[in-house]
Protein backbone atom coordinates (compact mmCIF):
# COMPACT_ATOMS: atom_id res chain seq x y z
CA UNK A 1 0.00 0.00 0.00
CA UNK A 2 1.27 3.67 -0.78
CA UNK A 3 2.45 5.72 1.93
CA UNK A 4 0.61 8.70 2.94
CA UNK A 5 1.23 11.65 1.24
CA UNK A 6 1.86 13.90 4.73
CA UNK A 7 3.86 11.18 5.93
CA UNK A 8 7.66 11.30 7.31
CA UNK A 9 8.16 9.12 3.98
CA UNK A 10 7.28 12.02 1.51
CA UNK A 11 8.74 14.78 4.18
CA UNK A 12 11.90 13.08 2.97
CA UNK A 13 11.12 12.93 -0.40
CA UNK A 14 10.46 16.34 -0.74
CA UNK A 15 13.80 17.38 1.35
CA UNK A 16 15.84 15.38 -0.88
CA UNK A 17 14.24 16.93 -3.87
CA UNK A 18 14.03 20.67 -3.01
CA UNK A 19 18.04 20.23 -2.43
CA UNK A 20 18.11 18.49 -6.05
CA UNK A 21 16.30 21.40 -7.64
CA UNK A 22 18.45 23.90 -5.35
CA UNK A 23 21.61 22.39 -6.46
CA UNK A 24 20.37 22.74 -10.31
CA UNK A 25 19.29 26.51 -9.69
CA UNK A 26 22.84 26.91 -8.05
CA UNK A 27 24.65 25.16 -11.42
CA UNK A 28 22.61 27.40 -13.56
CA UNK A 29 23.33 31.03 -11.71
CA UNK A 30 27.43 29.89 -11.92
CA UNK A 31 27.01 28.67 -15.49
CA UNK A 32 25.78 32.21 -16.07
CA UNK A 33 27.66 34.22 -14.18
CA UNK A 34 30.84 32.37 -15.98
CA UNK A 35 29.58 32.72 -19.23
CA UNK A 36 28.93 36.91 -18.59
CA UNK A 37 32.33 37.05 -16.60
CA UNK A 38 30.85 37.85 -13.34
CA UNK A 39 30.92 35.61 -9.94
CA UNK A 40 27.77 33.48 -8.91
CA UNK A 41 27.14 36.05 -6.39
CA UNK A 42 27.79 39.18 -8.71
CA UNK A 43 24.63 37.86 -10.66
CA UNK A 44 22.53 36.55 -7.63
CA UNK A 45 22.78 40.49 -6.36
CA UNK A 46 21.94 41.76 -10.03
CA UNK A 47 19.02 38.98 -10.19
CA UNK A 48 17.50 40.64 -7.02
CA UNK A 49 18.46 44.72 -7.58
CA UNK A 50 15.39 45.30 -9.11
CA UNK A 51 15.13 48.50 -7.20
CA UNK A 52 17.43 50.36 -4.44
CA UNK A 53 17.49 49.11 -1.33
CA UNK A 54 19.63 48.87 1.73
CA UNK A 55 22.43 46.41 2.26
CA UNK A 56 20.44 44.47 4.69
CA UNK A 57 17.68 44.13 2.17
CA UNK A 58 19.88 43.12 -1.05
CA UNK A 59 21.49 40.52 1.90
CA UNK A 60 18.44 38.95 2.84
CA UNK A 61 17.28 38.76 -0.58
CA UNK A 62 20.88 36.84 -1.54
CA UNK A 63 20.09 34.49 1.66
CA UNK A 64 23.50 35.77 2.70
CA UNK A 65 25.09 37.60 5.61
CA UNK A 66 25.43 41.22 5.27
CA UNK A 67 29.41 41.29 5.16
CA UNK A 68 29.08 38.92 2.38
CA UNK A 69 26.69 40.93 0.26
CA UNK A 70 28.96 44.36 1.26
CA UNK A 71 31.97 42.39 0.21
CA UNK A 72 30.15 41.81 -3.57
CA UNK A 73 28.54 45.07 -3.51
CA UNK A 74 32.44 46.51 -2.87
CA UNK A 75 33.17 44.87 -5.61
CA UNK A 76 30.28 45.59 -8.26
CA UNK A 77 30.83 48.97 -6.73
CA UNK A 78 34.26 48.78 -8.18
CA UNK A 79 33.36 47.78 -11.79
CA UNK A 80 30.89 50.21 -12.21
CA UNK A 81 27.93 47.86 -11.90
CA UNK A 82 26.04 49.62 -8.44
CA UNK A 83 26.35 52.75 -6.40
CA UNK A 84 25.70 53.99 -2.75
CA UNK A 85 23.48 56.53 -2.49
CA UNK A 86 21.72 58.57 0.58
CA UNK A 87 18.57 56.65 1.71
CA UNK A 88 15.73 59.43 1.11
CA UNK A 89 13.93 59.00 4.81
CA UNK A 90 17.25 57.92 6.72
CA UNK A 91 19.97 60.15 6.07
CA UNK A 92 22.14 57.16 8.00
CA UNK A 93 20.89 54.55 5.84
CA UNK A 94 22.43 54.02 2.22
CA UNK A 95 20.78 52.44 -0.96
CA UNK A 96 22.38 50.12 -2.94
CA UNK A 97 21.04 50.84 -6.84
CA UNK A 98 22.33 49.99 -10.41
CA UNK A 99 24.48 52.39 -12.83
CA UNK A 100 23.52 52.16 -16.57
CA UNK A 101 26.19 49.64 -16.77
CA UNK A 102 24.53 47.41 -13.62
CA UNK A 103 20.62 47.54 -15.66
CA UNK A 104 22.22 46.70 -19.06
CA UNK A 105 24.15 43.87 -17.13
CA UNK A 106 21.33 42.84 -14.76
CA UNK A 107 19.46 42.62 -18.21
CA UNK A 108 21.77 40.02 -19.46
CA UNK A 109 21.50 37.90 -16.55
CA UNK A 110 17.84 37.82 -16.20
CA UNK A 111 17.97 36.58 -20.06
CA UNK A 112 20.54 34.44 -19.64
CA UNK A 113 18.88 32.81 -16.62
CA UNK A 114 15.44 32.13 -18.70
CA UNK A 115 17.58 30.32 -20.85
CA UNK A 116 17.89 26.18 -20.06
CA UNK A 117 16.44 26.92 -16.75
CA UNK A 118 15.63 23.78 -14.60
CA UNK A 119 12.72 24.81 -14.34
CA UNK A 120 11.76 24.74 -17.94
CA UNK A 121 9.60 21.37 -17.95
CA UNK A 122 7.13 22.59 -15.92
CA UNK A 123 3.90 24.93 -17.66
CA UNK A 124 3.58 28.05 -16.74
CA UNK A 125 0.55 27.51 -14.25
CA UNK A 126 2.78 24.41 -12.70
CA UNK A 127 5.65 27.41 -12.24
CA UNK A 128 2.86 29.80 -10.89
CA UNK A 129 2.06 27.05 -8.28
CA UNK A 130 5.15 25.91 -7.15
CA UNK A 131 6.18 29.72 -6.56
CA UNK A 132 2.94 30.20 -4.68
CA UNK A 133 3.29 26.86 -2.48
CA UNK A 134 7.34 27.86 -1.70
CA UNK A 135 6.49 31.23 -0.19
CA UNK A 136 3.78 29.52 1.96
CA UNK A 137 6.60 27.04 2.93
CA UNK A 138 9.10 29.64 3.73
CA UNK A 139 6.82 32.98 5.18
CA UNK A 140 7.97 33.87 8.38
Amino acid sequence: MAESLSGLGSDVELCGLVARLNQRLDSHIRRVADRLGITASQAIALRELGEPMRLTELAEHMSCETSNAGYVVDRMEDQGLVERRPHPQDRRAKLVSLTEAGLHCRANVLDALAVEAPVDALSGEERDALVALLRRATAD
